[in-house]
């Protein structure tokens, strides 16, 4: 087997990354050398140490990467609250996006086909508009708001892959598991689906981001879920009508 490989070198920085640029133009997945030659369907679109995850409605796939497998997204060392609440939501967010506003729109081959009933596309997306219009409301800077339709598809698979993560996680018990530093396993699942998205970001970024990211600011990506999800209200009964994190259940979209 020939292994290709770019050149790295200690001239600079700029000169590696265009070096790394010009090699992914030739032989990456999609590279010149790829041209009149079989799809290859089991090439990954990332490399194995990044931090990311996917869902190819094309392959009808989903890819971790081995980067994913450390703290803050998976401990092999914390109780299954921690993991349900961090990769297990990953896992179901990609899992999602093959049932969001695009994924679904792909059969099970991966082929671009309108295979569902006209009553439940129309049920599907009246609950959705629910969900472009909550998150049109949310102001990441003063007069700055997050596009509800452009981050439409995130949003959905962030809110169903919680929701499935945390029934899978209650499947699995055999009982209630014991209080962790005066935490149940439920605070400690919601806890630990926040604290896998802490970043620090400086506003230039949040603002060129707002504008064309598919991906809301990851303070909405805790926030703008947590307050759709009933279990969290009875995991944090301390959230009361007056806090900014309770949403009215009439006003809770239900989508998967």
């Amino acid at each position: 087997m020939r292994f290709l490989r770019t050149r790295i070198e200690n001239d600079s920085y700029v000169m590696n990354v265009l070096r790394a640029g010009n090699f992914k133009f030739e032989h990456g997945n999609n590279g010149l050398d790829k041209v009149g030659k079989p799809v290859n369907r089991d090439a990954w679109y990332m490399s194995p140490h990044t931090v990311d995850a996917y869902n190819d409605p094309t392959k009808n796939t989903i890819v971790l990467s081995a980067g994913v497998l450390q703290p803050p997204i998976f401990n092999k060392d914390a109780d299954d609250a921690i993991n349900y609440g961090a990769i297990g939501a990953m896992i179901g967010h990609e899992m999602i996006h093959g049932f969001d506003d695009q994924g679904r729109q792909f059969d099970k081959d991966g082929n671009l086909t309108d295979w569902w009933t006209k009553e439940d596309a129309d049920k599907f997306n009246r609950s959705a508009r629910v969900l472009v219009d909550e998150y049109n409301k949310f102001e990441v800077l003063p007069d700055l708001y997050i596009n509800g339709k452009l981050t439409l598809g995130e949003n959905i698979a962030d809110f169903g892959g919680l929701t499935i993560s945390y029934w899978a996680y209650r499947i699995s018990l055999n009982g209630e598991p014991e209080k962790i530093d005066g935490c149940t396993g439920d605070r400690r699942f919601f806890l630990s689906y926040a604290q896998m998205w802490r970043e620090s970001t400086r506003n230039e970024s949040r603002r060129t981001l707002v504008q064309v990211d598919s991906h809301s600011p990851t303070r909405f990506r805790v926030n703008g879920v947590l307050f759709n999800v009933p279990e969290f209200y009875k995991a944090f009964p301390e959230v009361k009508v007056e806090d900014k994190l309770y949403r009215p259940e009439d006003l809770r979209p239900i989508i998967w």
